[in-house]
C-alpha cells in the first residue's frame, strides 16, 4: 500500500493499492499495441488532443491546483503558476512538434538521401513530487506528439497528482493506453526498466536514484534522460545591482518551499559588496512569511515530509558545527506540519554540508569571494552543473561569463535560472545528461534515422 500524507498537518489523504505484477504486465502489452496505432496519427491529430489537454488543464486549473498543494504542500498561487506552465507546454509541442520533427534532406552522391526523426515506442517516466505536475507535462507533451506512448511511474506521496493526470490525457482523447500512470513501489523500478517493452526512460530525482536507473537502463543497452537536481550558485559581483541580485536571490531561493533543483542555493559575493548583500539579503527574508500553504499571504509552506525536512534540519546543523554562522532560521518551529523556516548561513566553506550538497529547502549558503576570479572558481566547485547565475551591471561581462566560464546546463544574467518550453533545459557532471523542453528535448526519444535512396 502507498500513502498520500498532508505535510501541512501530517494527515493522511488517501490510501493507493500497487498494480500487481500480472497487471503490470498487461498495462505495457496494451500499450504496446496503442504505440503500434498511434506513431502512425498524423502530427494535426495528435495535436489536436494535446490542445484539449491543455484546455481541461486550463478548465479545471483550481481543482489540480489545489490537488498539489495537498499532497506536496507548495503555496496554493505556485500551484496554479505550474499548471499554466503545462498548458504552456502542451500549446508549444502541439505547435511545434511537426516542424521539430520534419524530414532533413541531406545533399550526398546517392539520388535522395535524409534524416527522419521516428518514435522509439513506450518511454517511462520516473518522475519526482516537488513539481507533480510540470515535470510530467514537459516529459509527456514531447513525448506523445513525438508517437511515443509514456508509463509514468510517479513519486508515491503525489499519486493523487499521477492518476490526475492520465485523467486529463483520457479526458482530451487520447486513445487508451497511450499515457498510463502506474501505482508502484520504488523497489519494482528495476524490473520495470528491463521488461523488453519499455524503449527508454526519463528520470527526474536524486543522484542516487539516478545513478541506479541508469545502471539498469545501461546494461539493457535503453537510452535514458537525467535530471538530478543541483547546488546552484549565485555570482554577486562587485558592480551588481544589490536590490535586483537580493531580491531574485531571496525569489528563487525560496520558491517551492526552496525544493527546487535549480533554487539559489550558494550565493557566492565578492568581499565588496559582501557586508552588504548579506545585511540586506537576511532583511529581505525576514520578511518572508511561513505558514498555510492554502493562505495567500503566506511565502512559504511545509517541506514535503517530515522526513525531507528533519534531513535539511540535519544537513544544517552539521554546517554550522563545521564553522558556518547562523544569521536567520535554523530551527524546527512548534507547530503541526512539516514546517522549516527561511534559513540563512553565512560564512560558508567547501567542506561544509551548505556549500557540498543539495541543500533541498529554504536554506541559502551565503559564500564570500576575493574577487571574479575566485567567484567562478568556487562556483564551478561542485559535483552538480545545473543551473547558475551572475549578477553585474556589465551585461557583457555578464555574457561572458555566463557562456565561457561558469559550469551548468543553464545560465543566466541579473535573473533567476528558471525552465522555458522554447529553451533546452538540463545538466553536466551529476546533475545528469540528456535534455528537455525545445527541439533538443522532442529529439531525444526518438531514432534519427538516416534514409539513403540510390
Amino acid at each position: 500500500m502507498i500513502q498520500s500524507v498532508n505535510p501541512s498537518n501530517n494527515e493522511l489523504i488517501k490510501t493507493y493499492q500497487e498494480i500487481s505484477d500480472i497487471e503490470l504486465q498487461s498495462v505495457l502489452e496494451r500499450m504496446q499495441l496503442a504505440f503500434e496505432d498511434w506513431k502512425n496519427q498524423s502530427f494535426s491529430f495528435r495535436a489536436a488532443l494535446m490542445k484539449k489537454a491543455a484546455g481541461l488543464l486550463r478548465k479545471k486549473r483550481e481543482d489540480y491546483s489545489k490537488l498539489m498543494t495537498f499532497e506536496m504542500g507548495k503555496p496554493i498561487s505556485q500551484s496554479r503558476a505550474e499548471i499554466d506552465k503545462c498548458v504552456w507546454v502542451c500549446d508549444y509541442y502541439a505547435e511545434n512538434a511537426e516542424k521539430f520533427l520534419a524530414d532533413e534532406l541531406v545533399q550526398t552522391d546517392a539520388s535522395k538521401s535524409f534524416v527522419t526523426y521516428q518514435p522509439l515506442g513506450v518511454i517511462l517516466a520516473v518522475m519526482p513530487w516537488n513539481f507533480p505536475f510540470w515535470q510530467v507535462f514537459r516529459f509527456a507533451a514531447p513525448t506523445l506528439m513525438a508517437g511515443n506512448v509514456g508509463i509514468l511511474k510517479h513519486a508515491s506521496n503525489v499519486s493523487g497528482c499521477s492518476l490526475a493526470i492520465e485523467e486529463i490525457f483520457t479526458e482530451a482523447g487520447f486513445p487508451e493506453f497511450v499515457f498510463k500512470s502506474v501505482i508502484l513501489n520504488s523497489s519494482r523500478i528495476k524490473d520495470l526498466i528491463s521488461n523488453p517493452i519499455v524503449q527508454a526512460v526519463s528520470l527526474t530525482g536524486s543522484v542516487p536514484a539516478g545513478k541506479s536507473v541508469a545502471s539498469v537502463a545501461g546494461s539493457q543497452i535503453k537510452k535514458t534522460v537525467l535530471e538530478l537536481g543541483g547546488s546552484d550558485p549565485y555570482v554577486v559581483l562587485e558592480d551588481a545591482d544589490l536590490n535586483l541580485a537580493v531580491q531574485t536571490c531571496v525569489n528563487s531561493r525560496l520558491i517551492n518551499g526552496g525544493q527546487s533543483c535549480i533554487a539559489a542555493k550558494r550565493l557566492i559575493v565578492v568581499k565588496e559588496v559582501y557586508e552588504k548583500f548579506t545585511e540586506m539579503y537576511v532583511d529581505f527574508m525576514k520578511q518572508k512569511k511561513m505558514g498555510d500553504p492554502f493562505d495567500e499571504s503566506n511565502d512559504l509552506g511545509p517541506q514535503a515530509s517530515l522526513k525531507l525536512r528533519d534531513e535539511l534540519h540535519h544537513q544544517v546543523l552539521r554546517s554550522i558545527e563545521a564553522g558556518a554562522k547562523l544569521l536567520l532560521g535554523g530551527f524546527i518551529p512548534d507547530m503541526k506540519g512539516a514546517y522549516y523556516p527561511p534559513t540563512v548561513l553565512s560564512e560558508v566553506n567547501p567542506g561544509m554540508p551548505a556549500f557540498d550538497e543539495e541543500l533541498f529547502g529554504p536554506v541559502a549558503a551565503i559564500v564570500k569571494a576575493e574577487n571574479e576570479e575566485d567567484a567562478v572558481r568556487l562556483a564551478n566547485n561542485t559535483v552538480f552543473g545545473l543551473g547558475a547565475a551572475v549578477f553585474t551591471r556589465d551585461l557583457n561581462r555578464g555574457e561572458k561569463i555566463a557562456k565561457e566560464k561558469l559550469n551548468a546546463g543553464s545560465c543566466f544574467v541579473n535573473q533567476l535560472v528558471r525552465s522555458d518550453p522554447r529553451l533546452p533545459f538540463g545538466g553536466i557532471k551529476e546533475s545528469g545528461f540528456g535534455r528537455e523542453l525545445s527541439i533538443f528535448g522532442i529529439r531525444e526519444f526518438v531514432n534519427i534515422k538516416t534514409v539513403v535512396i540510390k
